[in-house]
């Protein structure tokens, strides 16, 4: 398949998510056990917003201590979504264009999974890259 809907690729998952309250500290240790990249950071269900790797790093340069920061403070918050609806292209290229490296798929309030670049297979990646040609081509 060259297009997968992101609702096939995420159907098996299960994200992590936590609550804003908790800390960074807490996180990379989940992070780390689960082996992910991010975090999706919930209130009451609703996704508010992500944390990632870079976060933590910013976290760390900016001084502050991963057992007293709360992920409130240390997220990027409201974070693009995308629809489980949309296609592996679609994906490929929000996270292309706006320089994600994950991003959350939301179907309503509900979180249902999270992609990053790692989950596309080659032909879609493939296809990705002859769009880029085609546009650099014609502009």
């Amino acid at each position: 398949m060259t297009n997968r809907s992101l609702q096939f690729i995420v159907k098996d998952q299960d994200p992590l998510t936590l609550s804003s309250t908790e800390t960074v500290q807490h996180a990379c240790q989940r992070m780390w056990e689960r082996r992910v990249g991010a975090v999706m950071v919930v209130d009451a269900r609703r996704l508010v917003g992500i944390f990632t790797g870079r976060d933590a790093v910013r976290t760390l340069a900016e001084g502050r201590s991963p057992v007293d920061t709360s992920l409130a403070t240390a997220m990027t918050p409201n974070p693009d979504t995308i629809s489980p609806a949309e296609t592996a292209i679609d994906a490929l290229r929000r996270m292309g264009d706006c320089g994600y490296r994950h991003l959350p798929v939301v179907d309503g309030d509900k979180v249902v999974g999270i992609v990053s670049r790692g989950d596309f297979q080659g032909l879609e990646l493939d296809k990705l890259e002859g769009e880029k040609s085609l546009w650099e081509r014609i502009c």
